[in-house]
């Protein structure tokens, strides 16, 4: 028997389908990815904490879902949307299927409703405040649900998905970066545990006297979920350490970072989310393909009013992928270079960040 799944939008849309996952109802901002594969990183990356996940690919689930593919220790997307769920898993590798991953971490999906027609109403209005259930609740009380939450904007989301507590890994190595963690994916870590470089986990509100209490050799700033202006502890500290240590900067680091000296930041119409976005280095002329997650960016004309430079752009829109300080051991990108899921154009960086950390 055919379970009723609903999700209800802030503009009155109202969508039926059938559910999966665990029986629940949650509320988040409604926000699309356009990549092909990698649900499992994607369901699980700290930076949609606060966000209904939906896919424009129109098939999820048949490949299974496996920890290994795991950026953090669960689920941490609001609900999940899809055109179609495969419920036969097709690959020798997975450990449950994505319905059994849903409901162990108790998270809704909806499946069976025109992806491709609410993709292109969310680029003409923007994200939308949305509640998605698999429970038995009439369409007006779903609305007010999804209408009275407050904005992706107004929430505090960041202190949901960073460490409680400081963490170290690799305690041996020779040298060490400080992340200050706003929502780190564990592909970031591993990147600088392949280098060997240890890693000093902080929670985002960490002062930077704690920071400098363990000798780092850089100093970076992770990627997270919502507003940066809403995470002014991670700002004050970097505005402490930018003079101290090298400097690395990925997604709302970057922005982070850059409000530190003074830029602005804005919400974007529907951000980027997918693991297609084309960057062009300005210096080099080179174009990469980068996996971004994000639906804030900086202002690039504030960068003028500062010591920043930029040195990325988005060739879609234009919006900032790469920024530097003109005389600091600096450097931040608005993408994700460890990928996970996504394409490794970009995977480099680890090892200029390296190098800038010796040259220091």
């Amino acid at each position: 028997m055919v379970k009723i799944a609903k999700l209800a939008l802030e503009d009155g849309t109202v969508l039926k389908g059938e559910a999966f996952g665990y029986e629940t109802t949650k509320l988040g901002e409604l926000v699309f990815s356009t990549g092909m594969g990698g649900y499992t990183e994607s369901l699980t990356d700290p930076s949609f904490k606060g966000e209904i996940l939906m896919s424009t690919y129109p098939l999820e689930g048949n490949h299974g879902v496996s920890e290994k593919w795991y950026q953090s220790d669960s689920i941490q997307v609001e609900g999940f949307v899809c055109r179609e769920v495969c419920r036969e898993v097709s690959n020798f590798g997975p450990q449950k299927t994505l319905d059994e991953f849903l409901k162990e971490f108790k998270t809704p999906g909806i499946s069976g409703i025109d992806t491709r027609d609410l993709t292109l109403k969310i680029r003409e209005r923007g994200s939308l405040k949305a509640a998605i259930t698999t429970e038995d609740i009439d369409d007006e009380k779903l609305l007010e649900m999804a209408r009275s939450q407050p904005s992706i904007e107004d929430k505090d989301v960041v202190p949901l998905v960073s460490t409680k507590e400081i963490k170290i890994f690799n305690e041996d190595a020779d040298k060490k970066v400080a992340l200050i963690d706003c929502g780190v994916k564990k592909n970031i870590i591993n990147s600088f545990l392949e280098r060997d470089i240890g890693v000093i986990l902080f929670p985002y509100d960490t002062d930077y006297k704690t920071v400098l209490d363990y000798s780092p050799s850089g100093l970076m700033i992770t990627s997270g979920p919502g507003n940066p202006d809403r995470v002014s502890e991670t700002i004050e500290t970097m505005k402490k350490l930018s003079n101290r240590l090298p400097v690395f900067g990925i997604c709302m680091g970057q922005q982070l970072i850059a409000k530190s000296f003074g830029a602005r930041s804005y919400k974007m119409k529907f951000g980027h989310r997918g693991e297609n976005q084309p960057v062009k280095d300005l210096t080099t002329g080179k174009v990469f393909i980068t996996s971004q997650n994000h639906g804030f960016t900086i202002d690039k004309e504030s960068l003028k009013e500062t010591d920043l430079v930029l040195t990325q752009i988005n060739l879609n829109d234009g919006t900032p992928e790469g920024i530097s300080h003109k005389e600091l051991p600096l450097h931040c990108i608005q993408y994700h270079p460890e990928a996970g899921p996504g394409p490794n154009d970009t995977r480099s960086i680890f090892d200029e960040f390296n190098q800038m950390m010796d040259d220091y």
